[in-house]
């Protein structure tokens, strides 16, 4: 009589593609402000940030119509990303550009550190995600990590960067809705459209908010390491990383998606110490390792057990 062995079930994979993917994203984000804000003397942020997106938002458009050609939508799911596209992209982007003009880089990152903890509950609140007990556990972490990371280069919360401070709180409510949004809207569309229509129908507003600054532009003042820059994050952090990241939300959910978010700073700070010599404190260590955590605990699964 033969006997079958037992089933052995596969080991879980420490990082899946989607990991693999997400930390791209982190570290094409993380390393464009460094190697952008040197390149960018010469160029006002307005005038750069309506060309970058004007750009990106043409490339996106021929990409979709190449890869997906003309596809029939329901006019009540265009709308509906046409609204995220104006507050995911218009109001997000003419927020953070303004409140980073009025503040600090150190405020603005204490302060975007609310973003993923605002999107979970967004989308709690919504029903469109569960809370499970590993997600809290690592968003907790990793918060309090990216606090430390941010707040190692010196905050100041006083009454002048008010106004900065509000913007950028309202740039990061802006990104939470929009990354809820998408997620809401279901997987029958792709994500590359998804992108591809809140890019299109976002642009117009930042196009034409920075159109003053591209008509002034003393293009004889913009080197071409500064064009490059343009160009390049245009399409990389823009057009390649958006798609990875609303993919990602549609396959992985939108908490762990922007827990990834986190580790933006981590990998700032560390392309700051190798490009600029800005060394690491102590706190940025732990901060950064607090946030490695809680991405790791975020991926476990709930071991709770229901018993009849």
């Amino acid at each position: 009589m033969s006997t079958s062995s037992p089933a052995v079930a596969a080991p879980a994979r420490l990082l899946s593609a989607s990991d693999v993917a997400m930390i791209a994203v982190v570290v094409v984000w993380g390393t464009n402000y460094t190697l952008v804000k040197d390149a960018l003397e010469g160029m006002p942020p307005r005038a750069f940030m309506s060309l970058r997106f004007g750009l990106a938002a043409i490339a996106m458009g021929l990409v979709l119509f190449a890869v997906e050609g003309h596809k029939p939508m329901p006019w009540k799911t265009f709308l509906r990303l046409t609204a995220l596209g104006f507050v995911g992209n218009t109001l997000y982007q003419l927020f953070f550009i303004e409140g980073l003009a009025r503040t600090t880089a150190a405020n603005s990152g204490m302060l975007t550190a609310v973003s993923p903890v605002v999107t979970a509950a967004l989308g709690a609140a919504l029903g469109i995600e569960r809370l499970r007990r590993p997600v809290v556990a690592g968003l907790s972490l990793a918060v309090v990590g990216m606090l430390l990371v941010v707040g190692a280069r010196g905050p100041n919360l006083g009454a002048a960067t008010w106004t900065g401070d509000a913007l950028i709180v309202c740039s990061s409510l802006c990104w939470a809705i929009y990354t809820v949004g998408t997620r809401a809207v279901g997987t029958d569309v792709s994500a590359l459209r998804v992108t591809a229509i809140t890019m299109l129908t976002g642009a117009p507003g930042v196009v034409l908010a920075g159109a003053s600054q591209v008509i002034a532009l003393d293009t004889s003042r913009v080197s071409a390491a500064g064009w490059i820059a343009l160009v390049y994050s245009a399409l990389v952090p823009l057009v390649l990383a958006y798609f990875v990241w609303f993919r990602s939300v549609q396959q992985v959910g939108t908490n762990r998606t922007t827990l990834y978010g986190t580790g933006i700073p981590v990998v700032a700070a560390l392309t700051a110490w190798a490009i600029r010599g800005e060394r690491p404190t102590l706190f940025q260590i732990l901060g950064a390792a607090l946030i490695l955590t809680g991405v790791l605990i975020s991926r476990r699964k709930d071991t709770a057990v229901t018993k009849a």
